[in-house]
């Protein structure tokens, strides 16, 4: 992978798990990422309409990416509500890169080496070690557990969806900046009809780390989708799920959360990972 493209996305993993680390305020997890989503259509907004409407062919892969990530957020939020973020998370996010690349590559004929496969292999499994704690694996029922790998489906297909569909387009900026404006919106309605404007309305109680974690939220998954018009789109996925070892970091470091020992031998594997993606 070249190296700025490999730089970038460890910048816009960075940003995903800080993103992630904002969101940890009193909302309602749907609530909270409904909130982050506005902040991005209203960001992305002023480059939408500046750069123009994309051609129609477009707006198919903008829309068929929005109703995946519509799956994503309410898989998601159900698996939070049935287990442990700190095992569903992982399980989502660890199954993703794996699945991304196998289909990259027997579908769109994507070349992935034996080296750069195995990278995203030992990465997929340190994401994974993450989650392989016996209390919360023990708590994990057969629902939470089947939410968390729709999720992680659902994380495949919008990830194959959005780098096709920034392909297909006259330029990456122009797909992105549009897919954020309609998919806050429609995210917006969802919400509206499913838990009402009472439920929704704390939300304006957090404006500022709302804004914070859209800009970052935005800007992170911009360059993931850049990047993958310039690499395969499996290796680009792979390096982007090193968000999980930020993510634990920002959870040692700032949240003051022990330092596990499967959390050390999460992040060694998640690193081996990288290196081998990095020389493929």
């Amino acid at each position: 992978m070249d190296p700025s493209v490999f730089m970038a996305v460890i910048a816009a993993a960075a940003m995903h798990a800080g993103w992630n680390a904002i969101l940890k305020i009193r909302l309602d997890p749907f609530v909270a990422v409904v909130l982050v989503n506005c902040a991005c259509g209203i960001i992305a907004l002023p480059v939408a309409l500046y750069l123009g409407l994309p051609d129609p062919h477009v707006w198919l892969w903008i829309l068929a990416s929005v109703v995946v990530h519509l799956m994503y957020y309410l898989t998601l939020s159900g698996a939070y509500r049935l287990a442990d973020m700190g095992v569903v998370y992982p399980i989502a996010r660890g199954t993703a890169p794996l699945l991304t690349t196998i289909l990259s590559v027997a579908l769109l004929g994507e070349a992935v080496d034996a080296q750069g496969f195995l990278g995203v292999v030992v990465l997929a499994t340190g994401i994974l070690a993450i989650a392989w704690r016996r209390r919360g694996m023990a708590a994990l029922n057969g629902t939470a557990l089947r939410l968390a790998l729709s999720c992680g489906v659902s994380i495949t297909i919008y990830t194959l969806v959005d780098g096709l569909g920034a392909r297909s387009s006259a330029s990456p900026h122009l797909y992105t900046s549009w897919l954020f404006v309609v998919d806050s919106l429609v995210l917006l309605a969802v919400g509206l009809a499913w838990k009402g404007r009472r439920e929704l309305k704390p939300a304006l109680s957090f404006l500022g780390p709302g804004l914070a974690g859209g800009a970052m939220s935005l800007t992170a998954y911009w360059i993931t989708i850049w990047a993958m018009t310039r690499a395969p789109i499996g290796l680009v996925a792979a390096v982007r799920e090193s968000s999980v070892l930020f993510g634990a970091v920002i959870a040692v470091v700032v949240l003051r959360e022990p330092l596990r020992a499967e959390r050390i031998v999460a992040a060694a594997l998640i690193l081996a990972g990288l290196v081998l993606i990095k020389l493929h």
